[in-house]
């Protein structure tokens, strides 16, 4: 028998009557506050369980299911939740993690499609191959995470700091990514798949010393972004907008601006830009 306590109090808040946590059925249980730091959690139903404030430092959580679980403002540092299940694709199924801690964590392989992340802190998590689609990441703290080969379509970045993150691979089409921090992320160039980022909307993003070689950017708005000393070599913007942006020692070796709209960003200062003789207003 396994007893479940608070993580202050000790008050015992739920009994299992077996030796292992590994594919426990909690489903809706209410554990808020629980300490099941470095428990076991293999492949357990947690579907819609209340895991609010709870302390799951180092939890293994492969292949668990959390589909609709509520783990707000939970301690998830160093987790393992490779595998798991985070949602069932529907916006009521996605599970909540609003203000969690997830540093270091391992999320590998995790369909996370409408989870609710925002405030919650991934730095340096391992993000490869994750479905983020219309996932709330408002305000989240990626900074140096691993978000290769992920989907993060239509999801909502907004205010996200994704500063030296590595987004190989990606695909963040339709992704909303007003004021955003991309400095020195990894998007494109040597020895990693470009990201692809149509329909994306990047205004007043930061972007300083970001790698965008090679990327796919169709229909962008990247209006007053800042794109300070980032390599955007080769990559392709049709139709995208860039009025406004600062683009200071930015790189556009390669880059077609027939269908970009460059008005009033000040080109003169980037380096090997082939400005079209028909644009106006561009410096």
């Amino acid at each position: 028998m396994i007893e479940i306590k608070h993580k202050i109090s000790g008050d015992v808040l739920w009994t299992v009557e077996f030796d292992t946590l590994e594919g426990v059925d909690l489903r809706e249980a209410v554990l808020e506050g629980a300490d099941l730091s470095r428990a076991n959690l293999r492949n357990a139903q947690l579907q819609y369980a209340d895991f609010n404030d709870a302390d799951l430092t180092g939890v293994d959580l492969r292949g668990a299911n959390l589909v609709g679980a509520h783990l707000i403002r939970t301690n998830l540092r160093k987790a393992d939740l490779r595998g798991a299940k985070l949602s069932d694709g529907t916006s009521a199924g996605g599970a909540v993690l609003a203000g969690s801690a997830l540093c270091s964590a391992s999320l590998t392989g995790c369909d996370m499609r409408f989870a609710d992340l925002h405030r919650a802190n991934l730095s340096q998590a391992d993000l490869c191959r994750v479905d983020l689609r219309n996932a709330n990441l408002r305000k989240v703290n990626m900074t140096y995470a691993r978000i290769r080969s992920s989907l993060l379509i239509d999801a909502d970045l907004r205010g996200a700091d994704l500063s030296h993150a590595h987004l190989c691979g990606s695909h963040l089409n339709g992704a909303i990514m007003i004021n955003i921090n991309l400095d020195k992320a990894l998007l494109g160039g040597e020895n990693c798949l470009p990201a692809t980022l149509n329909l994306v909307d990047l205004r007043n993003a930061s972007m300083v010393g970001t790698e965008l070689s090679g990327v796919t950017m169709m229909d962008a708005n990247l209006r007053k972004a800042n794109l300070t000393q980032a390599n955007v070599c080769d990559a392709y913007l049709g139709g995208s907008i860039l009025r406004d942006a600062i683009v200071t020692d930015a790189d556009f070796a390669g880059v077609e601006f027939a269908t970009v709209t460059m008005a009033f960003a000040n080109f003169s200062q980037a380096k090997n830009v082939d400005i079209p003789i028909y644009k106006k207003n561009v410096r």
